[in-house]
């Protein structure tokens, strides 16, 4: 009875357990490819209590928040940038209880753990959209609160991704803005270091701004585009020989002399099957067509750098996290085979009867099996590239235009900034997203 009941507690507690798929996702990123950024984030509204477990509800923030960026809708992206920074913060800085559920059921029974990468991305939403609202104060307390997180993330991380250098040399900019020169440099220095420490991971060079000698007589304005789709997390499959499995445990065991009785007779019945399969969580790439965009400004066209590949960032994020993404997966497969081998001996000792025990064990290997899920988990709605460039315009009111470009140099698309109100002395923001 009390098998039963705990059987009943897992399903409904794995019903819980939940992640956007994959299709749920390529509808979202067709909205956003059609530019409907509005619409994107009313699907992502409307799916949130299906598609996002409630401890993930800082996911669905995520996305929701950046798409709102997009749309303009700036007031209510901060709402929800804000509230995303407080859910990670605090799951930042206490022990998550719930972890204990990733050896017993799948990944997905803890709160996601927010990439550093992904952390790191909303202090510049958050700053650019302050500096929307001519805000320069709360947006430099954004650039300080990135800075703050990177300096930590540099003195507890030595190798990987332990900086980024865009966030670095934006919030540079923002310093700049508001005077603060010393931070500025400082921030500028990092951003260098940065770019020339993890540009090949990243794939990305330091940026490269000519600053006119008039530039005092001059007005300023900074253009970011957003380019592209993240690469998608689904779910892979793969059949791993239960040697390796227990090879992965024991990298990780180190005390294999003292198992019960009971894991090692799970363990030497592991061997009959020879093997156990596996989900786990694989990116795939998004197409888009927009290769590099260029501004058009002052009788002139400047080519945007790119500042940041948020898809190698991502990426090299899953490459971090599949080591213990594999130790999980394996100690849960020499667990789930223990339950089923005590299932086995039990009811074959209640029943006295060979069949009924080995039909235990197989409910229970397949409850296993169904249980097991992937964690796709991510902030999906983010671009995979960021390009900028800094224009250095006649003070007055100029139509700034983007053009976009194929591989093959083709003009695809453009967009227009119109009557930008450039000033002496002064600096402005731009941004545009796309994702053709």
């Amino acid at each position: 009875m009390k098998a039963r009941v705990y059987l009943l507690g897992l399903i409904v507690f794995c019903s819980a357990c939940a992640a956007p798929s994959l299709r749920y996702k390529t509808e979202v990123n067709k909205l956003i490819a059609g530019g409907k950024f509005k619409a994107a984030e009313e699907l992502v509204s409307a799916k949130q209590k299906k598609m996002y477990a409630n401890q993930d509800f800082v996911l669905a923030y995520l996305d929701r928040a950046s798409l709102l960026h997009d749309a303009q809708e700036i007031t209510q992206s901060d709402l929800f940038f804000s509230q995303a920074q407080d859910r990670i913060e605090e799951l930042y800085t206490k022990s998550i209880t719930k972890k204990a559920g990733q050896l017993v059921i799948n990944d997905l029974t803890a709160p996601y753990e927010v990439g550093t990468y992904e952390r790191a991305m909303t202090y510049f939403y958050r700053a650019m959209n302050f500096l929307q609202r001519n805000n320069l104060m709360d947006a430099a307390v954004e650039a300080r609160k990135a800075v703050f997180f990177l300096d930590q993330l540099r003195g507890s991380k030595k190798t990987g991704y332990n900086d980024d250098p865009f966030v670095q040399y934006f919030a540079s900019l923002i310093f700049e803005s508001v005077g603060q020169r010393s931070d500025a440099r400082i921030a500028r220095q990092n951003a260098m270091n940065a770019y020339a420490k993890l540009g090949g991971l990243l794939k990305v060079n330091a940026p490269d701004f000519p600053v006119p000698a008039n530039a005092d007589e001059l007005g300023e304005v900074i253009v970011v585009h957003y380019n592209g789709l993240l690469p998608l997390k689904k779910t892979a499959t793969i059949q791993v020989a239960w040697d390796r499995i227990l090879a992965i445990v024991s990298t990780q065991q180190e005390n294999r002399s003292s198992l019960s009785p009971e894991v090692a007779n799970a363990i030497n019945a592991g061997w009959m099957g020879h093997a156990v399969t596996l989900s786990y969580p694989v990116l795939e790439p998004q197409h888009f067509v927009i290769t590099s965009s260029w501004v058009q400004a002052g009788g002139q066209q400047y080519r945007l750098q790119k500042m940041a590949d948020l898809g190698a960032a991502a990426k090299l994020d899953l490459e971090e996290r599949m080591p213990g993404i594999w130790f999980r997966m394996a100690a849960r497969a020499v667990a789930k085979q223990v339950a089923a081998e005590q299932a086995r001996q039990v009811t074959k000792s209640a029943t006295k009867e060979e069949a009924w025990g080995d039909l235990a064990g197989m409910v229970v290997n397949i409850f296993g099996a169904a249980v097991e899920r992937a964690d796709t988990r991510q902030w999906f709605t983010l671009p995979a590239h960021i390009y900028m460039t800094r224009l250095f315009l006649t003070p007055g009111t100029q139509n700034i235009q983007l053009l976009f470009r194929d591989g093959y140099g083709n003009i695809i698309g453009e967009y227009t900034f119109e009557d930008v109100p450039v000033q002496r002395g002064r600096r402005i923001f731009l941004h545009h997203r796309t994702a053709r």
